[in-house]
């Protein structure tokens, strides 16, 4: 049905509004287009956690690498702590040195009273250098040990086996695990060989 004008004339097409021409101007996306648009969307999402994760592991590495700094920091910091510790303390062990000669020749004459102080000042001192983990090492009556004695003499006897430290003449210490000064020995020498026995003698 046609619209009829009031001057009897057919009316023409009507004018678009504003809001009808915007809407037409609006470009649809076909099908094909939709899906290239979203595999554009897909490879950028793929490039965006493509970053992302190696960003992840970037930062994951600097925190390792942090951890192993701050690692090794505390590993030199303790050693500088023990090294200073050993030379000081180094130095405190000729100190115990001279205790102990002077109490090992103490004149007869000597003020019993003056024997007990230099005694109890001897025993501080080893309680404080106990408390810091230094401890005596073990000699006499031991077998030779190359990582703990220090032989200066190698002395021929039948009266001990062979290669058994007799005799003490420096006392060695240990720090903890480590020989902070090895003890200086004398060491017996046996030529007797228990194998080859006399066999006049079985």
């Amino acid at each position: 049905m046609t619209d009829q004008p009031t001057n009897g004339r057919p009316r023409g097409p009507r004018p678009l509004t504003r809001a009808e021409e915007r809407a037409e101007a609006i470009h649809t996306p076909t099908r094909s287009e939709l899906l290239e648009r979203l595999t554009e969307v897909e490879r950028e999402l793929e490039a965006v956690r493509s970053e992302a994760d190696e960003k992840e592991r970037s930062w994951q590495r600097t925190a390792a690498d942090f951890a192993n700094f701050r690692r090794r920091t505390e590993e030199e910091r303790g050693v500088m702590a023990q090294f200073s510790n050993a030379v000081l303390i180094s130095k405190l062990l000729s100190v115990l040195d001279d205790f102990d000669r002077a109490l090992a020749s103490v004149p007869e004459d000597a003020h019993e009273g003056w024997v007990e102080g230099i005694q109890l000042v001897g025993r501080k001192l080893r309680t404080v250098l106990e408390s810091e983990g230094v401890t005596p090492i073990e000699a006499v009556g031991t077998p030779f040990d190359p990582n703990l004695h220090e032989a200066v003499v190698h002395q021929e006897t039948t009266e001990y086996p062979d290669n058994v430290v007799i005799d003490e003449v420096q006392r060695g210490y240990r720090l903890g695990d480590r020989v902070l000064r090895p003890a200086l020995v004398r060491v017996a020498n046996n030529p007797r060989n228990p194998n080859t026995a006399n066999p006049k003698e079985n």
